[in-house]
C-alpha cells in the first residue's frame, strides 16, 4: 500500500485526478480518499472474502452512495477482476455502474449578449475604434465587465498589470509624391517641396490602406530625405538585408509554394531589420483576406511580436504592413520609378503600461476551480466586434446565468471565476501575468479553464464551431452535450456544424489565453482547458471587424455548451 501520509498535497491530488475522484479538503481528508479507494489485494480475494470489500470500494464522484447491496456485489468484482486484484477502473465502467448521466442544458439570452457586444464597442477609441491594451478605452472596458459582475450580485475583482506596451500617437502618414517641373530645373526648388506646383502627391488612408504593426518604433521620413525602398521579396535571411542599411525594406507576406518557404513572422522580420539598421519595414499583405474583403485586394491587418525575443527593442525602426494595392504602388512608383515616400510612425515602444482582469466570483462548496475568460482588448484598428468582444461579452452571459442558477439551486460544488484579459493581442500579457499571480493557488485547485476567443460565426462564411481540449474525459462530457443541444436547439445544430476534438496536451496550440493555465501551471502536470474558435471572421484584426457583420445568435452554441459543460460539474 502506498505511504499516502508521506506525499505532499500537490501529490495527493495528482493520485486522486488520476482515479478520477474529488480534490477538495486538507491533507488528511485527502489521505482518507485515498486510503478507501484502496482494494484488498489479490491473497484476500482469492480466499474468498468479497463481502469486506462493501466498506473498502469507493467510486470517483461518489456513485456507490446510494447503491443497492447487490450493485455493491458487482461493483467489487469489476474492480478486483481476475487478475490477482488489478484496477480496473474506467469510464466504461462508471457508466455501467450508473447508467447514463443527465445533461442539463443552461439558458442563454441572445439580445443580452448582443447588448453586452454593443456596450464594449461603444468603449472603443473615438476615431479608430479599438479598444487597445493600456490606454484609457481599455480601462473604461474593464470597469464596465467589473460594473455588470455587481449588477449580478456577483462579488468581483479588479486586478491591475504594468507590462511592456507601445503608445499611439496622432500622427501617422504614408504618401508618395512624383516630382513636378521645378525639381528638375537646375538650382530651382527641391523635388516635392512646396514649391513643385506640378508634384503628385498619392495619400494613403490609414487603417484602411496601412496599419502599424504591434511595438513598431517611431519613424518621420520625409519627401526631402529621399530615402530608398528596398524590395526584400518574402524577407528570407537569404536576400540582401544589408543592402537595405539606411533605407526602408519592403517584405511581401507569402504563402509557402513547394520549395519555397512562407513569409516569416514579424518578430524575425523586425529583428534583421534592427541587425541591419533599416530605417523602416513595410510588410505587404499579399496572402490573408485577399479578395475576401475588398475585391481584387488584401485588407491590411494588425500583428504583434515577441518582445522577449529582444535585447532591446530598435526604438526608430517604423513597422507598418500595407495592403496589396498599395505594395504594388510603391513597388512601381519609387522603387522601379522616380516617386519619393514620406513615412511617418508616431509610436513610443520602450515604456510600460498598466493592462486590467476583471473577475466575478462564485463561491463553491469547495476551493477547486472552474474558471471562464475571454480577452476583452482589440486591436488599435478597428472595433473588434468578433475578436473579442464576442467572447468577452458570452462570459458575461453565461456569468448572469450562473447567479441565477446561485439563486436557484445554491452553492456549485466548484468555485467559478468568470474572468476577461487585457493585453492579449500583443502577448497574452493579461493572463500570463494573472496566471503568475496566482500560481499557488491554480496548481492546489484549478479544474479546468474555459476560453472563449473568437467564438462567432459569420453567418455567410459559417464553417461552424470548433471545441478542442487536452482531457479526454471532458472532451466525451461535452460531446455528450452536444447531442443534447442537437436534441434541444435542432435548428442551431443545423445552422452551425460543431466539431469537438481532444488534443494531446504537446499537439496543443498556444495562440490564446489558455495557453499560460496550460503551460504554467506545473512543472509535473499540465492544466486542463477547453476553448472554442467560431469561423469565416475574415475581418480579423482589420478595420471591418464592425457590428455591422456581427451574428449575436451564434454565440449562442459556445455559450450553452461550455456553460453546461460547467453546469454538468458542479450541479450534478
Amino acid at each position: 500500500m502506498k505511504q499516502w501520509r508521506e506525499m505532499t498535497v500537490k501529490q495527493l491530488k495528482n493520485e486522486l485526478k488520476s482515479r478520477n475522484l474529488s480534490q477538495s479538503g486538507n491533507k488528511d481528508e485527502l489521505v482518507k480518499k485515498l486510503e478507501n479507494f484502496e482494494i484488498i489485494d489479490a491473497e484476500i480475494f482469492n480466499n474468498g472474502i468479497i463481502t469486506k470489500t462493501k466498506s473498502k470500494v469507493q467510486v470517483g464522484y461518489n456513485v456507490v452512495k446510494n447503491t443497492p447491496i447487490l450493485s455493491l456485489g458487482v461493483i467489487s468484482i469489476l474492480l478486483i477482476g481476475t487478475s490477482g486484484g488489478a484496477l480496473l477502473y474506467s469510464d466504461e465502467i462508471i457508466n455501467f455502474i450508473g447508467g447514463d448521466d443527465e445533461y442539463v442544458l443552461i439558458d442563454f439570452d441572445i439580445e443580452q449578449t448582443i447588448s453586452y457586444t454593443q456596450t464594449l464597442v461603444n468603449l472603443g477609441h473615438p476615431e479608430w475604434g479599438g479598444r487597445l491594451s493600456g490606454t484609457i478605452e481599455e480601462k473604461n472596458t474593464a470597469d464596465s465587465i467589473k460594473y455588470n459582475f455587481s449588477e449580478m450580485g456577483i462579488p468581483s475583482t479588479l486586478e491591475d498589470f504594468s507590462v511592456p506596451m507601445f503608445v499611439m500617437g496622432n500622427q501617422f502618414e504614408l504618401s508618395t509624391c512624383e516630382p513636378g517641373d521645378v525639381g528638375n530645373i537646375v538650382g530651382g526648388f527641391s523635388p516635392c517641396s512646396l514649391a513643385d506646383a506640378n508634384r503628385e502627391i498619392t495619400q494613403f488612408t490609414h487603417r484602411e490602406d496601412y496599419v502599424i504593426q504591434g511595438y513598431s518604433g517611431y519613424t518621420d521620413i520625409r519627401y526631402a530625405n529621399s530615402v530608398e525602398i528596398i524590395d526584400l521579396n518574402r524577407g528570407s535571411d537569404s536576400e540582401n538585408w544589408d543592402l537595405a542599411s539606411d533605407k526602408i525594406g519592403l517584405v511581401w507576406l507569402m504563402e509557402g509554394e513547394g520549395d519555397i518557404p512562407a513569409t516569416e513572422s514579424n518578430t524575425i522580420l523586425f529583428k534583421r531589420a534592427q541587425e541591419n539598421q533599416l530605417v523602416a519595414l513595410i510588410l505587404v499583405n499579399d496572402n490573408i483576406n485577399c479578395d475576401d474583403l475588398v475585391e481584387g485586394d488584401c485588407v491590411p491587418y494588425f500583428k504583434s511580436l515577441d518582445v522577449e525575443a529582444f535585447g532591446s527593442l530598435p526604438e526608430n525602426i517604423g513597422l507598418m504592413m500595407v495592403s496589396r494595392s498599395t505594395g504594388e504602388h510603391l513597388s512601381e512608383k519609387v522603387i522601379d520609378g522616380e516617386s519619393r515616400v514620406q513615412l511617418i510612425i508616431d509610436v513610443q515602444n520602450q515604456g510600460k503600461e498598466t493592462i486590467y482582469v476583471p473577475c466575478g466570483i462564485i463561491e463553491g462548496e469547495t476551493e477547486e476551480l472552474i474558471i471562464f475568460g475571454a480577452h476583452h482588448d482589440t486591436v488599435y484598428n478597428g472595433q473588434g466586434a468578433v475578436d473579442n468582444t464576442a467572447g468577452a461579452a458570452t462570459v458575461q452571459e453565461i456569468a448572469r446565468q450562473f447567479s441565477l442558477l446561485l439563486e436557484e439551486k445554491g452553492k456549485p460544488y466548484y468555485s467559478i471565476w468568470f474572468c476577461t484579459w487585457g493585453g492579449e493581442e500583443e502577448g497574452l500579457w493579461g493572463s500570463t501575468e494573472w496566471v503568475n499571480k496566482h500560481k499557488e493557488n491554480l496548481e492546489e485547485n484549478l479544474r479546468t479553464y474555459i476560453n472563449l476567443d473568437m467564438n462567432h460565426v459569420d453567418l455567410e462564411r459559417n464553417t461552424g464551431v470548433t471545441i478542442f481540449g487536452n482531457n479526454n474525459k471532458d472532451i466525451k462530457d461535452i460531446k455528450n452535450i452536444v447531442k443534447e443541444f442537437e436534441n434541444q436547439f435542432s435548428s442551431l445544430y443545423e445552422k452551425y456544424s460543431i466539431n469537438v476534438r481532444y488534443i494531446e496536451t504537446p499537439d496543443m496550440p498556444n495562440n490564446s489565453d489558455f495557453a499560460p493555465f496550460m503551460n504554467q501551471i506545473s512543472e509535473e502536470k499540465f492544466g486542463n482547458v477547453i476553448s472554442c474558435y467560431g469561423s469565416g471572421s475574415s475581418e480579423y484584426h482589420t478595420y471591418l471587424d464592425t457590428m455591422e457583420r456581427f451574428n449575436g445568435e451564434s454565440l449562442a452554441v459556445s455559450g450553452i455548451i461550455y456553460g453546461s459543460f460547467a453546469y454538468h460539474l458542479t450541479y450534478n
